[in-house]
């Protein structure tokens, strides 16, 4: 069998941890809401935009370290099997599928990913373009549900890009990480890291604050999520973007500031939420960071930098790593 599917979490389960989140984040102090409620549908066709936008450096980067490097990186090793988390589309994974199931070669292929219609449209997609392939999909939350991916089953590789390990803070990202440590057990198998580094300030915030506007239209989705969700009354439009770079914690925070104070109902939780003129939602963080930051925060979780693989003009790092 070619494909199979295991499902750890569904529609139900979301919905009760949107609920509690957003609970939660809006009757706290520091009002926020986590960024992974961006991406409803909506919000992914803006996500996509923004990869198009000449300020945002990310994906294009990343994708084009990725074309550069596979191929060196895989004399040294050769995976039986691909572990990728936040899988989403896998378009980036077929620069290195491309290379390992050459000819056909036998690859199992285990992407993690909340969206059970994502993973099943890209593994159908890969299935078609990839004789050798196998596909063993996981719907579950990359937070809570590491475990539940299946026992490795020869040479692991195991995939996090996109950076997406900037949006944890660093306990989150701590525990992540031996979690991940935890999906290669033999010191031979590899983690291979997207991060983005520390660069000048005026890069930083324009990648997160566009001329276009879209990153504006994309932070403010997070309001019409609620809305549908928990049936709230907030006026999008009230609320303005606004992203900047924090030198303290190295990392881009991205808010909604309420233009006038007013006053938010959610209906579902049955909650009044009051803003003052001024006051923000905390919607995402998105740290920045160093050679030596990603040292220590391997070397915490239990793993070791093996390569360390940047683009030319230092925006970007690819990290080789394996357990210690």
């Amino acid at each position: 069998m070619r494909y199979l599917i295991d499902i750890h979490t569904d529609e139900r389960d979301r919905q009760q941890r949107l609920e509690d989140d957003v609970r939660r984040g809006l009757t706290a102090r520091r009002k926020s809401l986590p960024p992974k409620y961006f991406y409803d549908r909506a919000g992914s066709l803006l996500f996509e935009r923004i990869t198009e936008l000449p300020e945002y450096y990310l994906t294009r980067t990343e994708a084009a370290l990725l074309g550069e490097i596979v191929p060196d990186l895989f004399r040294e090793f050769f995976p039986d099997e691909i572990v990728e988390i936040g899988a989403g589309s896998a378009e980036k994974t077929r620069r290195i599928l491309d290379t390992v199931s050459a000819g056909g070669r036998p690859v199992r292929y285990l992407p993690l990913d909340v969206d059970r219609q994502t993973l099943e449209s890209s593994a159908a997609r890969l299935l078609a373009d990839y004789a050798g392939l196998q596909v063993h999909a996981v719907v579950a939350d990359f937070e809570r549900d590491l475990a539940h991916v299946p026992p490795a089953g020869g040479r692991r590789l195991a995939l996090f890009l996109g950076s997406t390990i900037g949006n944890l803070d660093p306990r989150a990202r701590r525990r992540l990480l031996v979690g991940l440590r935890g999906l290669l057990p033999d010191r031979r198998d590899r983690l291979l890291l997207g991060v983005d580094l520390v660069k000048d300030v005026k890069i930083l915030e324009a990648a997160y604050d566009d001329s276009a506007g879209v990153t504006r239209e994309f932070n403010r989705n997070i309001l019409r999520v609620v809305n549908r969700d928990v049936a709230g009354d907030f006026a999008p439009e009230t609320f303005r973007h606004c992203a900047f770079y924090n030198e303290a914690a190295a990392r881009i925070e991205m808010h909604l500031v309420a233009d006038s104070a007013q006053r938010v109902t959610l209906h579902r939780l049955g909650l009044d939420v009051h803003f003052r003129a001024g006051e923000s939602i905390w919607t995402e963080s998105s740290y920045k960071f160093t050679r030596a930051s990603v040292e220590r925060m391997l070397t915490e979780a239990g793993l070791a930098l093996r390569a360390w693989r940047v683009d030319p003009s230092n925006y970007f790092a690819l990290v080789w790593a394996s357990s210690a």
